[in-house]
């Protein structure tokens, strides 16, 4: 990639471009909401938030796509099967889910009790209905974020941030930040304990992403399609509400 400023600061604005976009994302529907006379636009859209999820990841998958190009590299050039080692690989990447349990959920059990009166507060902020409709399109949800998420924190901006800062932990500790950060827009609520409360559940599971990926580069695809599994838990419970 040519060293020009806008190159540079490429992998900088993806850093925000997720979170950017679940917020656009919401808003629209909201003024959805708000244009067929509710009073509560914005806290009714907070639902749709696996429908803005899918919508950004199409938008990420677009523009890393573009990105890469830009660079003449393939798209996830980086993310393939290595025959010889597969079964290896497989097994690894199935440890490294278990150890990845306790990081996924207790720290957002225990911010949930620190933060509110009841966990239920938190949970029924995030499992809220949606239209039939609506739901079954949100199980495209966990399938575009295996192609989005941790292509664009672990994939493509932490490998830029460390040649540029010349610090690996450094990259990692930058992109397993703003993947745990893009949370606080999934949904987009106007409370600081619940800001918190997304902020603060994801930080520990992204940087043990980020230190997998960077211990093990090659179990790069196994962590993306167990990371489709896990969130299509998620998509599966709200279609159960």
């Amino acid at each position: 990639m040519a060293d020009h400023q806008p190159a540079r600061l490429a992998p900088w604005l993806m850093l925000i471009t997720r979170p950017a976009f679940f917020l656009f994302f919401q808003l629209v529907i909201a003024a959805a909401f708000l244009m067929g006379g509710s009073n509560s636009a914005f806290i009714k859209s907070s639902a749709w938030w696996p429908i803005n999820v899918l919508l950004t990841n199409v938008v990420t998958i677009i523009l890393l796509i573009w990105l890469h190009r830009r660079e003449g590299e393939g798209y996830l050039h980086y993310a393939h099967f290595q025959r010889e080692t597969v079964w290896q690989d497989l097994a690894l990447a199935i440890l490294i889910f278990v150890g990845a349990a306790p990081l996924s959920i207790l720290p957002g059990q225990w911010l949930a009790g620190r933060l509110f009166a009841s966990g239920d507060v938190a949970y029924n902020l995030i499992f809220q209905p949606l239209p039939t409709w609506a739901g079954l399109l949100s199980l495209l949800m966990p399938i575009t974020i295996a192609f989005s998420e941790l292509p664009t924190y672990f994939g493509y901006v932490m490998p830029r941030l460390e040649r540029q800062l010349n610090s690996g932990w450094g990259a990692w500790a930058i992109a397993g930040f703003f993947l745990a950060f893009q949370h606080i827009a999934a949904p987009a609520v106007p409370d600081w304990r619940f800001i918190l409360y997304r902020l603060g559940m994801f930080i520990p599971f992204a940087l043990y992403m980020g230190w997998m990926i960077r211990w093990r580069p090659r179990l790069f695809p196994y962590l993306m399609i167990g990371h489709a599994l896990i969130d299509m838990t998620v998509v599966v419970t709200i279609l159960t509400i």
